[in-house]
């Protein structure tokens, strides 16, 4: 739940009685792997057992195999297991070394899937040739079909028999019954067809047709239905071996994600290196990365220059730029120099191990549409078999005959499954966030897509979101006579002793003018003058720099010129500052905040989505107003508190808007929870950035665009499957009743439909970033291609005032 989404519930329970209200019981969550699960009504019976136990909430994904579950603080977890067991599946508590066995076991069922799927057509082709082509069909043909029919129905079958029995011991249908009872009636009908009927004759003969054929091939036990039995088998493993490779592709990123980390590192203590496994490194510890080395840890460099490649966790191509002071991220290469790096972080709380879990809980949960979905599986089954019964009667009763009616039965039973029903929406979730990792779009869950399509209105900070943060020296305007490197000289050398913004500006870019071999002196008798600006002494000389009040307390002269330059700075959307020495001002600085190179284009993309863009500020209306100009912003407010950003945002809300949020300092979060739609930059606060729903990680608006992007497409990805999947059992039932199906080509077209919607939802791993950052991600390696691309968290914690 969102922090918005808890406001608003605990403002809503709060009355008159609120202070004697008793406080719910303590919930934790848990994740269970679940197995044996086949299709959609699966998850759904699962789901439902779990949700009857006492305090027990749990949304169980069929995609995924797993069971997102909370329970009481204290609940023994082997109670759920428990149940699930009961329900005829197998469960086990999440973790690193659960995940890896789940993984192996997948990877082997997928193995035996692919041997019976082998074996099912090499026997299935000859028999289907038999039975369409009538040339083919030699003296006592049947029984050569019964022995090729065989192995398929026993053994290339039998994972769904032995789901149809344990489902039955408990009271339960699914999908794998529908093919279990479809297929045996088949096989035994044209058994007894063999052994008791004329069909076993040396002369028996007849054709094939995609509809039932009403006249029948002899009528009664004089027709086989072999082929019906081995390509209705064989095409629905073969969707079973496609749909479950298919679910592994779509979670590949996240498990690129996870196999990211660096397994050892090389442990600096008492100036000796030492190699060790990398569960060794502890938070304080020094460690050393020579090039082309994966960064165990996030840390902060000490010593050392170099590039490390971003790609990975950002989608940005072009390596960063780190020396010391600098931050890097676990899971990162370092492409260039030696790096000696303090640990800040370890194990699941790096920025990799926290990335990889935001994409995890967005891959379990479950969105509206899908809930939708399992609803309706859950019942569909059942109503299914109903349709297949009153099917056989009314045939029976409209005299077309036992072998007539069967076959339009099977052809129920058959086309009715409804796994592509299942599938629609987390195979397109699975793939959808998982890109967005790869991209540096961390999307926190599934109803984040439904917010972001109906989103109308973005509302952008200004600070560190539209604009670079960071302040630089955009003029400098001198009195006449004064010489430009002495002025910066001793402006740079009084600043050097605040940490000032605009300070630190002004430091920078008197050391990037001057040359090396003219440093800054050192200052003396250094002196904040609160609200005016600071003073003190360099070089035996008594340097002011601030305001024009400084000055004209201080009694010294400030010029026409320079008044007007200070003046004039505000309108411009600068920030001025006086700079002086003995006894009168020499010059002003004029500084301002960036505006990111990007932002100009991020801004035109939020318009060609059909947004309008505001710019929310608590910066002064002049300098709010020049940033709007430069980048096309529509509306402007500024000169605003952090609780009346979040007041702003209700204000749009009540007009009717559906407003997204775009920010990155700690003034932010309120704000960022309360919209609708929250997008922290992953370069700002932790406390942005836990408010949001949608985690920026290069912190770069284009990110924005691209997320709101990526999430309306990913959301028409599940209408686009749910509709096709609706309409495919709409349509095929009632055409499987009115006979106008051959049960083969039903469990053709039964399988291919789960195949479509897992491939409709795989087209999501081509999405690629928009603007101007697709070409500076032009080349940039998928997570399937390598996992050697990563990324650097060039994170600067900042809080804004």
């Amino acid at each position: 739940m969102s922090t918005s989404d808890m406001t608003a519930a605990d403002t809503h329970s709060a009355g008159p009685d609120a202070s004697t209200t008793v406080d719910p019981t303590p919930q934790e969550d848990l994740e269970l792997l679940i197995g044996g699960m086949t299709c959609a009504s699966c998850a759904a019976r699962v789901e439902k057992k779990l949700n009857r136990v006492d305090g027990v909430t749990a949304s169980v994904n069929y995609a995924t195999e797993k069971a997102n579950v909370s329970a009481p603080a204290g609940f023994d977890p082997f109670d759920l297991i428990e149940v699930v067991e009961a329900t005829g599946y197998t469960a086990e508590l999440s973790g690193d070394d659960a995940l890896a066995e789940a993984d192996a076991r997948a990877e082997k069922e997928l193995r035996g899937l692919r041997v019976r799927l082998i074996a099912a057509i090499v026997l299935t082709v000859p028999v289907v040739l038999m039975a369409m082509v009538p040339p083919l069909q030699f003296d006592y043909w049947g029984w050569v079909s019964l022995a090729l029919t065989a192995p398929v129905f026993l053994w290339s079958g039998w994972p769904f028999h032995v789901s149809t029995a344990v489902n039955l011991r408990h009271r339960a249908v699914t999908m794998d019954t529908l093919i279990t009872v479809g297929t045996s009636a088949a096989f035994l009908w044209s058994l007894a067809a063999l052994v008791f009927g004329t069909a076993g004759h040396a002369d028996m003969r007849h054709g094939f047709d995609v509809t039932l054929d009403l006249g029948g091939h002899g009528g009664g036990l004089a027709d086989v239905y072999f082929e019906v039995v081995a390509g209705v088998l064989t095409f629905v493993l073969l969707g079973r071996f496609l749909e479950k490779r298919s679910k592994r592709s779509a979670g590949a990123a996240l498990r690129a994600l996870l196999e990211l980390g660096a397994k050892d590192v090389s442990l600096l203590r008492d100036g000796v290196e030492s190699r060790v496994p990398v569960e060794s490194l502890r938070v304080g510890d020094e460690f050393v990365v020579r090039p082309g080395e994966t960064i165990a840890a996030d840390g902060t460099v000490l010593d050392g220059r170099s590039a490390v490649d971003a790609s990975m966790l950002t989608g940005e191509s072009v390596p960063v730029e780190v020396d010391a002071g600098g931050t890097v991220s676990g899971g990162t290469v370092n492409e260039s120099g030696r790096l000696l790096v303090r640990t800040d972080r370890v194990g699941r709380d790096t920025q990799l191990a926290r990335m990889a879990q935001l994409v995890e809980e967005a891959q379990s949960g479950k969105a509206d549409v899908q809930r939708l979905a399992d609803r309706v599986s859950a019942v569909f089954v059942p109503i299914a078999m109903a349709i297949a019964v009153v099917t056989f009667a009314v045939w029976l009763l409209l005299g077309f005959g036992f072998t007539a009616a069967m076959t339009s039965a099977v052809a129920v039973l058959i086309i009715a499954c409804p796994c592509a029903l299942g599938l629609a929406t987390p195979t397109a979730l699975l793939v959808g966030t998982g890109r967005g990792a790869q991209l540096g779009i961390l999307i926190r869950g599934p109803e984040v897509l439904e917010t972001a399509r109906g989103i109308d209105t973005i509302v952008l900070d200004k600070t560190g979101t539209v604009t670079t943060g960071t302040m630089t020296v955009a003029e400098v305007v001198l009195a006449d006579a004064v010489d430009p490197a002495a002025f910066l000289r001793l402006a740079g050398a009084l600043e050097s002793g605040s940490e000032h913004p605009v300070a630190r500006a002004v430091v920078d870019h008197a050391r990037a003018t001057l040359p090396e071999s003219s440093p800054l002196p050192p200052v003396s008798a250094f002196e904040n003058v609160r609200g005016r600006g600071v003073r003190g002494t360099v070089d035996g000389h008594e340097v002011l720099a601030g305001r024009a009040l400084l000055f004209d307390e201080a009694g010294w002269t400030v010029t026409g010129e320079l008044q007007a330059a200070f003046d004039a700075a505000g309108p411009r959307g600068r920030t001025a500052m006086i700079v002086g020495w003995d006894g009168r001002a020499r010059g002003v600085v004029l500084t301002a905040d960036t505006v990111k190179e990007s932002s100009a284009q991020a801004v035109a993309r939020f318009h060609a989505q059909d947004l309008r863009v505001v710019l929310l500020t608590g910066d002064n209306q002049d300098v709010a107003r020049d940033v709007a100009s430069q980048t096309g912003i529509d509306d402007v407010v500024a000169d605003v508190l952090p609780e009346d950003k979040v007041d702003h945002i209700s204000r749009l809300q009540v007009r009717g808007r559906v407003v997204a949020m775009v920010g990155d300092g700690v003034n932010d979060a309120p704000a960022l929870a309360s919209a609708d739609l929250g997008l922290a930059m992953g370069t700002g606060t932790d406390a942005a950035i836990e408010a949001a729903d949608v985690t920026l990680v290069a912190g770069d608006l284009m990110a924005a665009a691209d997320a709101i992007d990526l999430s309306r497409r990913t959301l028409r990805t599940i209408r686009g499957n749910l509709f096709w999947a609706f309409a495919y059992n709409a349509a095929a039932i009632p055409l499987a009743a009115l006979g106008l199906l051959n049960p083969m080509i039903a469990g053709a077209a039964m399988a291919f439909s789960s195949v479509f919607v897992v491939t409709n939802s795989l087209r999501l791993r081509g999405f690629t970033l928009g603007g101007s950052r697709r070409a500076r991600t032009a080349g940039t390696p998928s997570a399937e291609q390598t996992v050697d691309h990563r990324r650097t968290d060039t994170t600067d914690r900042k809080e804004h005032a």
